[in-house]
């Protein structure tokens, strides 16, 4: 039998893959609720965060249900066809990074981003970080989650800089925004209140720009993300019900 490709497994890939047979063999039953978040983190060894990124993928293959205010049960034991499941995308793709893994690293990132923006932007790069935020505004006053204003801001910011590398790493970012992990990750923490709380940390940052501030916009940018990333690691109980 010849050698087959070796494919990396990101850390929330294997997690998953261990909650999923114990799914299968039984151990944990159809319906039955899953351990909490903390517990499982425990005793895999892991942080919470990359638990909680495995039971996201699970839940979009159709695995598990979280229940919010009650508890994650099971809900399928048999494996996903492997043609349609999302934990099969290729390793290398932003689709496949997992989401609380990117928000740290656009913390670092996109601090500095915004510390070069504040030096280099121009005129037309003010309008088109103002033009984002924006959008944001227009579409948040639409009862709609703003996404597509926030990535013209984060990307406006990241053309801003004068690093080309820099812009395709957030522009890579933003491929791993939109995908289906992400997406369901919103689904349970992102609502108005927390748009209109992102909306006034995006002020600030373009604040800090226009003043050609440095240290203010990568200051007002870490204090953005770092919020952000505290949202999507709040308690399951204090998401909104769906």
């Amino acid at each position: 039998m010849p050698l087959q490709t070796v494919a990396p497994q990101r850390l929330y890939r294997q997690i998953a893959e261990q909650v999923r047979q114990l799914m299968v063999s039984g151990e944990f039953a159809l319906g039955s609720r899953l351990p909490a978040e903390r517990d499982l983190a425990v005793q895999l060894g892991v942080s919470r965060p990359s638990v909680r990124e495995a039971l996201i993928a699970l839940e979009v293959e159709g695995m598990i249900e979280v229940r919010t205010g009650s508890g994650i049960y099971v809900q399928r034991t048999e494996p996903p066809n492997k043609s349609s499941a999302p934990m099969q995308a290729d390793a290398n793709t932003p689709a496949d990074w997992g989401p609380l893994e990117v928000m740290s690293a656009r913390l670092l990132v996109e601090a500095e981003v915004a510390a070069l923006a504040a030096i280099n932007a121009q005129k037309a790069d003010l309008k088109a970080i103002k033009a984002g935020l924006q959008q944001m505004k227009l579409e948040a006053a639409r009862d709609q989650m703003p996404r597509e204003g926030d990535e013209a801001f984060h990307e406006a910011i990241a053309q801003a800089c004068g690093n080309s590398v820099l812009l395709d790493t957030v522009q890579r970012y933003w491929q791993a925004r939109n995908g289906p992990l992400f997406e369901r990750l919103g689904d349970y923490f992102e609502h108005p209140e927390s748009w209109q709380a992102a909306i006034g940390e995006h002020q600030q940052v373009l604040l800090a720009i226009e003043a050609h501030d440095a240290s203010a916009a990568r200051k007002a940018m870490q204090k953005h993300l770092r919020q952000a990333h505290k949202r999507y690691s709040a308690s399951w109980r204090r998401a909104p019900a769906r």
